[in-house]
């Protein structure tokens, strides 16, 4: 056979694949986008380089190209071919993108819709799973890997998108153990569709995804978004945009203003993502400040439970594996008193996961205490220890115990002494207490916080505290990994 006869019999084998024409009426008739529609979609038109594209049969499409002219890694399981499974033909393929990551600096978008594994390859296909999720915990911390869950992920598959660093959820998306079938006959629940046990909203709402989107173009476009603002690796800046002015002043702000409101007015206009919205009362959320990338994080108001530490650790944990500074606003009365036991501990363990989080990073750390600083919350996120710079708003608290329960130990004398309605003068020494010995400016007087600064500053000062440590070089002594209290 001639090479012109070789290269025939090839480009026909491709556009055989390409055709696919009863896998794609599959997909269309569930109204999903094809594996290769959604590559297309995420990538630069015309900058697609696939890898192994006879491989046909392994269920999903790989290779590289372009998003923005920064360069991606994807890899986009095919539901086309049984229903997404993973097998030996699968991993190999993946496994080669996040080797390819690895060794370029490339971050990995995974667009994940599978079944589970396939059944009849019997121990291959879990020892295929392995060796995926090993190569993705060893890539974890040196490229950004984002996971699009666009179609059911089952067992294994929905722990894939879990190891990603950032997970995306589309409206026909579902994270979940078991597929409908297998929930039906064990559970005795009529489930028809997965998105009705592990879908979009569902997912983020538990802790489980960061992002639900009402389709995949939303989903495509966010992770574009997040592509955007994140740095190729560990070893990288973020892509700096146009500068705004660093001195705007945020009119309108003052004490018991919600987190969210500060973060959208500190940040550059429409620079702001949050993730995992409606996962706790807690905010997290990438943006900018003077073209610069930062992680924002708020501690959500009133008590801080065991839930908002660990989406917030998790959150500064990421930010840190790339030098991307973490901007803090703190306004938590202290940890959430659970009357059970195991709740209590709970809330415990997970102080010890935001302190843990917090002292292990060596990014760029900024804290602004906007409200009440009370007991962990200014332990794990305030302090020289934990923040390279505090600021506090005028009226802050800051204190092991908030005045009343100060009070109710320190002043108890004081009250059983008082003439008075009992009450009234528990409240006027609780006044006093947070006015005399729990103020910002009584923190800023021992050197515990650098400033007391009117909120609106607040822009001008955390980028001023930004571009100063901007050459920060900190590192942890040399070790395998620490032991975090998971």
């Amino acid at each position: 056979m001639s090479t012109l006869q070789d290269l025939n019999q090839v480009l026909s084998r491709k556009q055989d694949i390409l055709e696919n024409a009863a896998g794609v009426e599959k997909i269309k008739k569930s109204g999903k986008l094809t594996a290769r529609e959604r590559v297309d979609l995420l990538l630069d038109e015309g900058s697609f380089m696939e890898q192994a594209m006879l491989l046909s049969d392994a269920g999903v499409v790989t290779g590289s190209g372009t998003v923005d002219g920064r360069p991606v890694y994807v890899a986009a399981q095919d539901f086309a071919v049984m229903d997404g499974a993973v097998g030996a033909k699968q991993a190999k393929k993946i496994v080669k993108v996040l080797e390819l990551a690895r060794k370029t600096g490339t971050p990995v978008v995974l667009m994940c819709d599978s079944n589970g594994a396939r059944v009849g390859e019997g121990a291959a296909a879990l020892e295929a799973y392995t060796d995926i999720f090993a190569h993705m915990a060893r890539l974890s911390g040196v490229v950004p890997m984002i996971a699009m869950v666009l179609g059911p992920c089952v067992g294994a598959a929905a722990m894939m998108a879990e190891l990603a660093d950032l997970t995306i959820v589309a409206k026909e998306g579902a994270l979940l153990c078991a597929g409908p079938q297998v929930i039906s006959a064990t559970m005795g629940k009529d489930v028809k569709k997965a998105t009705e046990l592990g879908g979009a909203k569902i997912a983020v709402e538990n802790g489980a995804a960061h992002f639900a989107c009402e389709t995949e173009e939303e989903a495509v476009a966010t992770a574009k978004k997040l592509l955007g603002v994140l740095p190729a690796n560990n070893l990288e800046d973020a892509p700096f945009s146009v500068e705004e002015d660093m001195n705007r002043a945020l009119t309108g702000l003052s004490a018991g203003a919600e987190g969210m409101d500060v973060i959208n007015a500190m940040a550059d206009a429409g620079s702001v993502i949050e993730a995992g919205k409606g996962y706790t009362g807690a905010a997290t959320a990438f943006g900018k400040l003077a073209g610069r990338t930062v992680a924002f994080v708020y501690t959500g108001k009133g008590d801080t439970c065991d839930k908002r530490m660990e989406k917030i650790a998790r959150f500064v944990r990421f930010a840190d594996c790339y030098n991307i500074p973490v901007v803090s606003l703190i306004d938590s009365t202290g940890l959430e008193i659970f009357k059970t036991v195991d709740r209590q501990l709970n809330v415990v363990k997970a102080a010890s996961k935001l302190v843990y989080a917090y002292s292990e990073a060596t990014t760029v750390k900024v804290t602004v205490v906007i409200g009440n600083a009370i007991g962990a919350a200014y332990v794990a996120m305030g302090g020289s220890a934990n923040a390279d710079a505090t600021y506090a708003w005028p009226g802050a608290c800051i204190s092991p115990l908030t005045g009343e329960a100060a009070i109710a130990i320190w002043g108890k004398d004081d009250i059983n002494n008082s003439t008075g309605d009992a009450v009234a003068a528990r409240k006027e020494l609780a006044a006093k207490y947070e006015a005399e010995v729990a103020d910002g400016v009584n923190a800023a007087v021992e050197g515990l916080v650098d400033d007391v600064i009117d909120p609106a500053d607040t822009r001008k000062m955390v980028i001023a505290a930004l571009e100063l440590m901007s050459s920060k070089r900190d590192s942890n002594p040399p070790k395998k990994h620490g032991n975090m209290p998971l």
